[in-house]
C-alpha cells in the first residue's frame, strides 16, 4: 500500500533520522543550511526505497520537491510565537501531499462519506471536543466560584488547560466504550480523581470544589451517552 509506505518514509526521514541539531542549523541559517538539503535528500531517498519500484521515480522525486517548497515555507514565515502552529501546518501538508499521491493510486476515494457508521462516529468525535466544551461552560454559568488564596498553594494553571483535559478526556471515554472496554472509562475517572481533586483537596475550597466535580461529572457523562447513542 503505497499511502502506508509513504508514511514510514515520513516519520523515518522527518523525526527519527532529523537530530535536533539539524533542525537548530535549519531555523538559524535557513536555505544557506546545508541540513535543509541533506533532509530532503534522505527524504527522496527514504521513498524510492519504500517504494521499491523504478516506474515510480517521479513519486519519490515529487515527495522530495514538495517537502523542499513546504519546509522552505514554514523556515520562512514561522518565529516563536507561531512555532507550534507551523509545526502542525507543516506536517498537515506533508500528509496531504501523500494523501494526494494515495488517491491518485485510487487507494483511497471519497465513498468513505457514504458511510453511514463512519459519518455517526465523526459526529460524535465532533461534537465531543468545542460544541461540548461549550455546552458544560455553559450550564456551569450559574456558579462562579472564587478561589481564594492560600498559603503555599499553587493556583495559577496552564492557559486553556482544562478545556483541552475534557476534550481528551471525552475522547478517550468514547473509544473505551466504542471497542466495549468500559474499564478503561473507570480508569479514566479514578486517574482523574487522584491528580485533580487531591489539589483540590489541600486547597481546602469546597465550592471550587464542588464546580469542578459538576463539570467533570458532566463531561463524562457526555461522552458516555454519545458513545451509547452511536453504538
Amino acid at each position: 500500500m503505497i499511502f502506508t509506505k509513504l508514511i514510514l518514509a515520513h516519520l523515518l526521514g522527518d523525526f527519527l533520522l532529523q537530530p535536533n541539531s539539524w533542525v537548530a542549523d535549519k531555523e538559524n541559517r535557513k536555505l544557506k543550511s546545508k541540513y535543509l538539503y541533506l533532509h530532503i535528500l534522505i527524504h527522496t531517498v527514504l521513498t524510492f526505497i519504500f517504494l521499491w519500484d523504478l516506474q515510480l521515480w517521479w513519486v519519490a522525486i515529487l515527495v522530495g520537491v514538495s517537502h523542499f517548497i513546504i519546509d522552505v515555507c514554514k523556515l520562512s514565515f514561522q518565529n516563536v510565537k507561531t512555532k507550534k502552529r507551523w509545526f502542525f501546518i507543516d506536517q498537515f501538508l506533508h500528509v496531504l501531499v501523500i494523501v494526494g499521491v494515495s488517491f491518485y493510486f485510487k487507494e483511497f476515494d471519497l465513498k468513505i462519506l457514504e458511510n453511514q457508521d463512519f459519518l455517526k462516529v465523526l459526529m460524535a468525535v465532533l461534537f465531543l471536543t468545542t460544541p461540548s466544551s461549550i455546552i458544560i461552560k455553559i450550564l456551569l454559568s450559574s456558579w462562579t466560584p472564587v478561589a481564594e488564596a492560600q498559603n503555599n498553594i499553587q493556583t495559577e494553571s496552564l492557559t486553556s488547560a482544562g478545556k483541552y483535559i475534557g476534550i481528551l478526556e471525552r475522547l478517550l471515554v468514547f473509544i473505551f466504550i466504542l471497542v466495549n472496554h468500559w474499564e478503561g472509562v473507570g480508569f479514566m475517572v479514578a486517574a482523574k480523581s487522584v491528580f485533580r481533586f487531591s489539589d483540590l483537596a489541600q486547597a481546602k475550597q469546597r465550592k471550587l470544589t464542588e464546580y469542578v466535580l459538576v463539570g467533570t461529572l458532566l463531561s463524562f457523562g457526555m461522552a458516555v451517552l454519545t458513545g451509547i447513542l452511536i453504538k
